[in-house]
């Protein structure tokens, strides 16, 4: 009950959180939870954070107007030194990650609420789980679960071919594991730093916070610029990786019912498009609206999914997802460990001759990426879940459907390839985005409407993830205010002018310099995420009274409650009891 009226759980909880006007026991509000416990940053730091990433931007596309050719080769190169010497890395990475989530979710860790003991989930978990899926995967997993299966249909490795056949199997199989659990792991660990740094010790929702506390002091501020200087970088080029995709997959489905050509003039009116109404979106905000167009895109997929299962080589979509899962479980640890070791007996020539380097290493560095936004992003949604509902809803879930989808989609491009004497592949190895639309013309009666469906997707899904992703960056740079819509669209107009940049030094190798461009972001905040899973280790370890005392303070609404932070971000102390009725108050700044 609140001023005689009865509200919900999400309601209260929602109210709690964003500090909106819910009384209690008078007319006073609630104070906003969780109270700041963080580090004021000092003026020249935040000067650094907002000018360098766009200085370093327009001094990516003046490079490239400049010396295209050039541009190019430089990141071929760079893409071939990361896949030579570091695809070890990778693999350790994934599987820290896969590790940490586990002992989280299983320990006596598992236990803890985000959010402190008293918290409420925020989100019910259809839109939670819809919010998750639009934000991490949904326009990756569009885009690649029908051009893996064929790309990979013919050859690939760990998994034997079938006597009769060729590597269809595994095709399926690696798309699964390219996509399913140990990607959302990779998101996940991220995720979970960030939300117990936030939900319960007070920090911002910024990398610096939830990774620093564990170095020396005079090496903490420092770092922390550094830190969330990669986290910036890193989003901007994963989300610019994923605007070249959605442009090139939407052109190829406006192609697949209109009839017009598909190419960098359209890719360049589609990012325009795209960038005008998420700048929209992220300058009036659109936190409900996020949430519902999330469900959208959830029942969207829904009907594409279960209208190919129905009008589509139903028998053959069933044998081959009872096999390939099998498959996947049987081939989990063989896949996972795999290195391509003989490519390191010698000097890599091209990243183009290494299987990961086309593959594995490419999707973990485009995961890690995006960790920064989706993680930021997971992490605000998620307060008042466990520890262990948390880890489970972040990937186990996620995983399932990611399977279920390429098990119907990815298996049905297969049958119809064959059905049509190599028609898929034929346009795939010409266009990659075009996979999906070649598949849907062949189902009967539907096609042409699950088409419109298709593309419809791949516009929502994408602005779902851009929105998403410049609410956190602005929370990057900003901390611990808020940051301001114009500033979100600039954020937007920088990630499209990224995106541009990108798609016009590829040429015909489009997609390869957009893989390029994310590799080069992840390879070094691929450090930072494994020290933040370090220091949250730590921190959970360390988790002792004292500890469990300040999450519930950081998380008391009480107004009447004064807590002032520690200038160092260690903890705070209150001051008598007739104090004011500020909830909490920022150290003075020196």
């Amino acid at each position: 009950m609140a001023n005689g009226k009865t509200t919900t759980q999400p309601e209260e909880a929602k109210a709690q959180y964003a500090g909106e006007q819910a009384a209690s026991d008078g007319d006073q509000p609630l104070a906003e939870v969780p109270r700041f416990m963080g580090r004021q940053i000092p003026p020249l730091d935040r000067l650094l954070i907002t000018v360098i990433p766009p200085v370093l931007i327009i001094a990516a596309v003046i490079w490239v107007i400049v010396d295209s050719d050039g541009a190019a080769e430089t990141i071929s190169a760079m893409r071939t030194f990361v896949t030579g010497e570091f695809t070890w890395l990778f693999i350790i990475y994934s599987l820290v990650a896969l590790g940490v989530c586990i002992w989280a979710a299983f320990s006596k860790f598992g236990k803890v609420r985000l959010g402190g003991p008293k918290a409420k989930p925020l989100h019910g978990r259809f839109a939670w789980y819809s919010m998750l899926f639009a934000c991490g995967q949904g326009i990756g997993l569009i885009f690649w679960s029908v051009a893996e299966p064929i790309m990979l249909r013919d050859e690939n490795p760990v998994i034997p071919a079938v006597p009769a056949g060729g590597g269809e199997e595994g095709a399926i199989v690696w798309t699964y594991f390219h996509w399913g659990l140990t990607a959302w792991a990779m998101y996940c660990v991220v995720a979970l730093c960030l939300a117990y740094s936030h939900h319960n010790l007070g920090k911002t929702l910024t990398f610096r916070e939830a990774t620093v506390d564990m170095l020396p002091k005079k090496a903490q501020r420092p770092a922390g610029v550094v830190i969330e200087l990669l986290a910036i970088m890193a989003t901007v080029l994963g989300l610019a990786t994923s605007f070249g995709f959605a442009a090139m997959q939407f052109s190829s489905g406006i192609t697949s019912f209109t009839g017009i050509d598909s190419g960098p003039t359209m890719w360049m009116i589609v990012i325009g498009a795209f960038a005008a109404v998420t700048g929209i979106s992220a300058y009036i905000g659109i936190n409900k609206g996020m949430a519902r167009l999330s469900m959208a895109n959830s029942i969207l997929s829904i009907v594409l999914v279960v209208a190919v299962f129905v009008f589509g080589p139903t028998i053959y979509m069933i044998s081959t997802i009872t096999q390939t899962f099998g498959s996947f479980g049987q081939h989990f640890l063989s896949m996972s460990f795999f290195t391509d070791f003989q490519i390191a007996a010698g000097s890599l020539d091209t990243w183009q001759d290494s299987w990961n380097g086309w593959w594995t290493v490419f999707i973990w560095c485009w995961v890690i990426a995006f960790s920064p936004f989706v993680a930021g992003f997971v992490a605000r949604i998620s307060r008042g879940r466990t520890i262990r509902d948390f880890v489970i809803g972040v990937t186990v879930i996620p995983s399932l459907i990611v399977m279920v989808w390429v098990g119907i989609i990815g298996v049905a491009s297969i049958y119809y390839d064959d059905q049509t004497g190599r028609s898929i592949s034929d346009q795939v190895t010409e266009e990659t985005s075009s996979g999906l639309f070649a598949m849907l013309e062949q189902i009967p009666f539907v096609g042409t409407v699950l088409l419109i469906v298709a593309t419809v997707l791949v516009a929502t899904y994408y602005i779902t993830s851009l929105d998403s992703g410049t609410y956190a960056l602005g929370e990057f740079v900003t901390a611990p205010r808020k940051s301001s819509p114009f500033f979100r669209v600039i954020l937007v107009l920088s990630i499209g002018t990224v995106a541009t940049v990108l798609l016009s030094i590829g040429g015909e190798a489009v997609v390869d310099t957009v893989q390029t461009g994310t590799i080069i972001g992840a390879f070094p905040f691929s450090f930072v995420i494994l020290l933040m899973i370090a220091n949250l280790v730590r921190r959970l370890r360390k988790r002792n009274k004292k500890i469990r005392r300040m999450e519930r303070a950081v998380n008391d609404p009480d107004p009447n409650r004064i807590l002032i932070p520690d200038p160092d971000g260690e903890g705070f102390t209150e001051p008598a009891a007739e104090g004011t009725t500020v909830s909490s108050r920022p150290p003075e700044q020196g």
